[in-house]
């Protein structure tokens, strides 16, 4: 609901979103859109190749970008041993590759576009632990300077988040960083502690 409301799929009946302290009520739906790169659970792709998916986040890009990206989204390696790497059709709806792979594609998409706000939503949801962890590295990096909006239920992916915000039946009921989450023993650490079990 958030990231729908923040893309202005539909407008708040009352209260404000504000970036850079202006009501998004405010901006053309194009414009503002142009802002955001978004990263959902579920990644569309094209029956193209990767390199024709990827780009789609920014189609003017070069090959040295697209690589560069992918080599941000730990994409790079698994392309590069396909039989035609990064000129691989992926499938209708991306058919021949893994859950976690489109998840990449979405991620190395999003970067290229190179928005000033990011909103992931579960896009890392199909990973392994251990690619999960490299990932959110070269995310830590990318979203400097940057606004960034993670939707998640794996809370070892919003550890480092400025500020976390939990939320329950539609309504914000604690809102602090991970640590001062943790020693308010509320709603987000019971969640930490059976996560961590």
């Amino acid at each position: 609901t958030l990231a729908r409301i923040i893309c202005r799929f539909y407008d708040v009946s009352s209260g404000q979103v504000l970036i850079g302290g202006n009501d998004i009520g405010n901006f053309k739906q194009a414009h503002l859109r142009d802002q955001i790169g978004v990263v959902p659970q579920d990644t569309v792709l094209f029956n193209e190749s990767i390199y024709y998916n990827i780009s789609y986040g920014k189609p003017e890009a070069s090959k040295a970008e697209i690589i560069s990206v992918a080599k941000a989204s730990k994409l790079h390696d698994f392309i590069m041993s396909l039989e035609k790497d990064y000129e691989t059709i992926v499938g209708e709806r991306g058919l021949k590759l893994s859950g976690g792979e489109k998840q990449r594609i979405g991620i190395a998409r999003a970067i290229l576009k190179d928005p000033p706000i990011l909103i992931f939503d579960e896009a890392t949801s199909s990973l392994d632990t251990k690619t999960e962890q490299e990932i959110q590295n070269s995310l830590n990096k990318i979203s400097k300077g940057r606004t960034v909006l993670m939707i998640a239920h794996r809370l070892s992916t919003v550890v480092s988040a400025n500020k976390i915000l939990v939320m329950q039946n539609g309504a914000i009921v604690e809102e602090g960083d991970h640590k001062n989450l943790i020693s308010s023993k509320g709603i987000y650490a019971s969640m930490w502690q059976r996560q961590n079990r």
